[in-house]
C-alpha cells in the first residue's frame, strides 16, 4: 500500500523539506512542533500539526512517546526523522516499525548495535570497504572510560557515538586529558542526542573531510552519487559543502564509489547514507557512517538531479531504485552555505524576531529556509537558519554565482553568518579549493590578528 501520510519528526528547514517532497508526491503531512516551533513554516504549511512538548529537545522532538502518539491521532503511516535528533536512533525505527508505521530510513538491524555510530567495529564489520579505503583504524568505543585508552596513540577524538555536526567531539592530545574530555563530550552527546556515550579513534594531522553518498533499496541494489568536500568546518561544525571535491580526480571517484556502493549493496542497506573520509596525502581514511540524510544533501542534487527525500520516500514505500549506476551522470559544480543566526566573528548565537527577509532568485540558486519576515528565530536549538545552493558549469561559474547570491541576500533582525562567506570568496586559497579541516580555524585567527 502506497505511502498517503507522512509524519515530520523534525524542525527547521529540513522539516519544509520534506514536507515540500511530499507534496509533490501527493502525500499529505502532519508537522509535529515544540511549543517555540508553533509558528514556524513548515507548521504553518503541513496538512496537519501537533504540538508534541515544551522548547527543550528532550521533551519534544526527542520525545518518543509523544511522537508516536502524534502519529497514531493524525492517521500518519509513515515518519521521517530528518535529520540530527532520532534520525540515527535504531530503538525510535524499531518503535515505529512496532507501531505498524513506517520508518523512511534503514532498517533498524542496519544501525550498528544499538543504534549509535559504533564505527570501528559495527560497520568495518557490516559494511567493509574492499581494498583502497585504507581505514584508519578507530580505536575501542568507551562507557565510562572502560577499554585501551592508548590503542590509537595521542592525538585521538573523541565523539559522540549517537550523532555528529561536532556535537559531543574533543580532541585529545594527552592521556591526562582523556577522562575530563570524554566526560566533557558525553555530557554535550547526552543533551543533544539524549545518550552519553562516546568512542575515540585516530586523529589525523591536516585532513580533508570527503564524503560520498550512497544509495540502496534494501534489495542488494546500491549506487554512489558521488562525493561532498565538506572541509571547510569550525569546531567540527561544516560551514560550507561543495561537489565534487577540487581534489579528487574521476579515478579516485569511481574506484572509491565503487568500493562504497558494493558495501552497501552487500550489507542490503535501505535508503539513504554517508560514507565519511578523510583524506590526506591522496589516502581515504573510513572514519564513520551516517544513516540519515546530511544536511548538505543538496549539493549532490544539483549535480546528479536526484530528488534524494522523493528516493528515501519510494524506497521506504518498497520500491527499487530509480537509477542504476551507469545512469548516475554527474554535471557541473554545486557549493551549500550554511547560513547561521550568530555574529560572523565572534559566533554568538543572535536568536531574536526576523525583521526583514529577501532569498535571492535567479537561475540555478536555491535556497532551504524555513524563515520569513515576522519570524522569531528560537534560543533552544541549532542556529542554522536558511542553505544557499548554487551551481554552476564549472567550479570557478558557480563561486561566481555565489557571490552574486550572497549580495541579493537579505536577513535584518538578527546577525547571520552572510558576511562570513562573502569575507571567504575573496580568498585566493579558497577560490583555487586550497583547504583542508584546518584551514577555516587558522583563516579566522589570521582575520582577527
Amino acid at each position: 500500500m502506497a505511502i498517503q501520510k507522512v509524519l515530520i519528526a523534525n524542525r527547521g528547514e529540513i522539516a519544509l523539506r520534506i514536507h515540500r517532497a511530499c507534496h509533490e508526491m501527493g502525500i499529505q503531512t502532519v508537522a509535529v512542533h515544540s511549543t517555540a516551533d508553533a509558528d514556524a513554516m513548515h507548521v504553518r504549511l503541513a496538512d496537519q500539526a501537533v504540538c508534541i512538548g515544551p522548547p527543550a529537545a528532550a521533551e519534544s522532538y526527542l520525545n518518543i512517546p509523544n511522537i508516536i502518539a502524534a502519529a497514531e491521532i493524525s492517521g500518519a503511516d509513515a515518519i521521517h526523522p530528518g535529520y540530527g535528533f532520532l534520525s540515527e536512533n535504531a530503538k525510535f525505527a524499531e518503535i515505529v516499525e512496532a507501531h505498524d508505521l513506517i520508518f523512511i530510513g534503514p532498517k533498524p538491524e542496519a544501525y550498528p548495535h544499538d543504534g549509535r555510530q559504533d564505527r570501528g567495529e559495527a560497520h568495518r564489520g557490516r559494511a567493509r570497504p574492499a581494498a583502497g579505503a585504507r581505514l584508519a583504524g578507530p580505536g575501542q568505543r568507551y562507557r565510562g572510560g572502560q577499554g585501551d585508552r592508548g590503542a590509537s596513540g595521542y592525538p585521538v577524538i573523541i565523539k559522540a557515538a549517537s550523532g555528529g555536526g561536532g556535537r559531543g567531539m574533543k580532541v585529545c592530545e594527552s592521556e591526562d586529558q582523556l577522562e575530563t574530555l570524554m566526560m566533557q563530550a558525553g555530557t554535550e552527546a547526552k543533551a543533544a542526542f539524549g545518550d552519553a556515550t562516546v568512542y575515540i579513534e585516530k586523529y589525523l594531522g591536516n585532513p580533508r573531510h570527503i564524503e560520498f553518498q550512497v544509495f540502496g533499496d534494501g534489495n542488494g541494489n546500491a549506487i554512489h552519487l558521488g562525493e561532498r568536500d565538506c572541509s571547510l568546518q569550525r569546531r567540527h561544525q561544516k560551514v560550507l559543502e561543495e561537489a565534487p571535491s577540487p581534489v579528487i580526480s574521476m579515478e579516485q571517484r569511481e574506484e572509491m564509489g565503487a568500493v562504497v556502493a558494493k558495501a552497501m549493496a552487500d550489507m542490503g542497506y535501505r535508503g539513504a547514507g554517508t560514507i565519511e573520509f578523510l583524506y590526506e596525502d591522496g589516502r581515504f581514511y573510513f572514519i564513520e557512517m551516517n544513516t540519515r540524510l546530511q544536511v548538505e544533501h543538496p549539493v549532490t542534487e544539483a549535480i546528479t538531479g536526484l530528488d534524494l527525500v522523493r528516493e528515501q520516500i519510494r524506497i521506504a514505500d518498497g520500491h527499487l531504485l530509480t537509477l542504476r549506476q551507469e545512469d548516475v551522470e554527474f554535471r557541473g559544480h554545486a557549493i551549500e552555505c550554511r547560513i547561521n543566526a550568530e555574529h560572523p566573528r565572534t559566533f554568538a548565537p543572535s536568536p531574536g524576531l526576523v525583521k526583514g527577509y529577501h532569498a535571492p532568485g535567479g537561475m540555478n540558486v536555491r535556497v532551504d529556509s524555513g524563515l520569513y519576515a515576522g519570524y522569531r528565530v528560537p534560543p533552544y536549538y541549532d542556529s542554522m537558519i536558511a542553505k544557499l545552493i548554487v551551481w554552476g558549469h564549472t567550479r570557478e561559474g558557480a563561486l561566481r554565482r555565489l557571490r552574486r547570491a550572497l549580495e541579493e541576500f537579505v536577513i535584518d533582525g538578527v546577525t547571520t553568518t552572510i558576511p562570513l562567506h562573502q569575507a571567504l570568496l575573496d580568498d585566493a586559497e579558497f577560490q583555487e579549493g586550497d583547504y583542508t579541516i584546518k584551514w577555516l580555524e587558522e583563516w579566522l585567527a589570521k582575520q582577527d590578528a
